[in-house]
């Protein structure tokens, strides 16, 4: 189990090394390019194979224990260690983020995003997996900053390089509003380590904060929260995000969504909920206020975008949905309940899974049509996907009604935990003020069906296609391969939601509990 966690964080990184090296001669098939994109498919699927072995090897009668841990001295003066560990809390988003890595370098194999050669292509998208696989099993705050700062580098140039339409602007934005954020976050972290005099964060999560003044607290949770609100990212510290969706190659966004978003919310209930709690019980109804802020902002965004005329982006209506949906996690974290962090953490994966596979058919469509305006698609010749391509546009029907909430998939379980939490917050919070929360969130979710119906019935429907017009290709068997196993657990997720509870409410309940229990 630990030589499984050390593979599964380390190997995308040799493998970024190996892909940067000339194929040898029986490995290159049709061409040195097929040769690196076939490398980045064997990497990231031998780390989801390690990845499912971990979790079926995982014991799951105890997923609130820290299992497969190395622990080994780094940097001595500092006390810095190479601790690795996993639990029911990083572990989902562990075998998420190896799956989303997989699927994309599979359909990067058949369908590159243009740009530069492939090679720098693959090496970027592994050292990417590796910084965030080490985000979520690291154990010390030190090794948390380095893994977090890791994805910033290899985003900046997948955007920069393979980019569409305004690249450079977005991968600009995207690296100055994320290394400002880290910066804040870092001071942060080091406050905890000097003050408590450990920089590991099991040892600061058992602790529950009783080695921190309220004073000390106070301050960190504010510096580290407006680094991991820049990553997640809260209204309104949201502005790179629409952008670099819009620029970015298909995989770059499926990534972006899928897991780099996670990182921090991650970091909140890993780090700020069990090391600073009365820092964060003060902070609570602000971030709770800001979370609803972003639902109803992020709906109204989409709407405007959605309306006839307004030359609205698809891709860009799909990064703003991100910024409602993160919004709902980050009320479950405001909370402080086990109810609504165990929301949070189901609604991180359900947005990894149905937000990741929505980037994955916009990018589709975009393909196909060669443009994701909306008022285009929606024309007289637009997309009209239920007549022209029938199983695309019965895939993108699904994974808006996924998105918008329907029970019995895996969007609806995380916003209504988070709404359920702000029903009754932790004690200390007011409960008047995270009643009007919950409202508002529910009203988000209206609205958010809203936007996500008008554009299946614009995009979708519509009539046949125009005698002589050259027929679209429907969905493509490495699409088809690609896509599955994110429809196959939204519907498992939804159906089943005990498969994630089960996993990550003991370890909640401990690490509120700050290890007592």
């Amino acid at each position: 189990m630990q030589f499984l966690l050390a593979l599964i964080v380390a190997g995308p990184l040799l493998g970024a090394a190996a892909a940067l090296l000339p194929a040898p001669p029986g490995l290159k098939g049709k061409s040195p390019d097929q040769a690196v994109l076939r490398h980045g498919v064997t990497v990231t699927g031998v780390i989801l194979l390690a990845a499912i072995v971990l979790a079926l090897g995982f014991d799951h009668d105890q997923p609130s224990r820290m299992q497969a841990t190395t622990d080994i001295s780094w940097i001595h003066a500092l006390d810095v260690r190479i601790h690795l560990g996993v639990d029911g809390i990083s572990l989902p988003l562990l075998v998420l983020t190896a799956l989303l890595s997989f699927l994309c370098a599979l359909y990067s194999y058949y369908k590159m995003p243009s740009g530069p050669s492939p090679k720098g292509f693959v090496a970027l998208l592994l050292v990417l997996e590796s910084g965030t696989l080490a985000t979520f099993a690291v154990l010390d705050l030190i090794l948390f900053f380095l893994a977090f700062e890791m994805v910033l580098i290899p985003m900046y140039f997948l955007i920069a390089r393979w980019g569409g339409e305004g690249k450079q602007a977005a991968a600009w934005k995207f690296i100055l509003y994320t290394l400002l954020g880290s910066v804040v976050m870092l001071l942060g972290l080091l406050l905890i380590g000097v003050k408590a005099g450990t920089f590991d964060m099991v040892a600061l999560a058992t602790d529950n904060g009783r080695g921190l003044t309220t004073s000390v607290q106070v301050i960190a949770v504010l510096a580290i929260g407006l680094g991991l609100a820049v990553k997640t990212p809260m209204w309104p510290l949201h502005s790179w995000l629409p952008d670099a969706h819009t620029a970015a190659p298909t995989v770059g966004s499926v990534l972006l969504a899928g897991v780099l978003l996670k990182m921090g919310t991650y970091g909140f209930v890993r780090i700020v909920l069990p090391i600073a709690p009365d820092g964060m019980r003060i902070f609570a109804p602000y971030l709770a206020a800001f979370a609803v802020a972003g639902i109803i902002y992020g709906s109204l965004a989409c709407l405007a975008l959605v309306r006839p005329g307004n030359k609205g982006d698809l891709k860009r209506l799909i990064a703003y949905s991100s910024v409602g949906h993160m919004g709902f996690v980050l009320l479950g974290i405001a909370t402080m309940t086990p109810t609504g962090v165990n929301g949070a953490l189901f609604a991180n994966v359900a947005h990894g899974l149905v937000t990741g596979l929505l980037f994955f058919l916009v990018g589709a469509v975009k393909d196909r049509y060669g443009t994701a305006d909306l008022d285009t698609l929606a024309g007289a010749t637009g997309a009209a996907l239920y007549g022209r391509a029938p199983r695309l546009g019965a895939l993108l029907a699904f994974a808006a009604v996924a998105s918008l909430g329907l029970p019995g998939l895996a969007g609806f379980w995380g916003e209504m935990l988070a709404l359920f939490g702000a029903f009754e917050p932790a004690a200390g919070l007011s409960r008047p003020a995270f009643l009007t929360f919950m409202a508002i969130g529910a009203f988000g979710t209206l609205l958010t069906a809203a936007y996500l119906l008008l554009v299946v019935r614009r995009v979708c429907m519509g009539g046949p296609r125009p005698a002589g017009e050259t027929p679209i290709a429907d969905v493509q068997g490495y699409e088809f391969a690609a896509w599955t196993p994110l429809v196959a657990l939204t519907v498992l997720a939804g159906l089943w939601p005990a498969i994630l509870l089960g996993l990550t409410d003991p370890a909640v309940q401990q690490l509120l509990a700050g290890g007592t229990r």
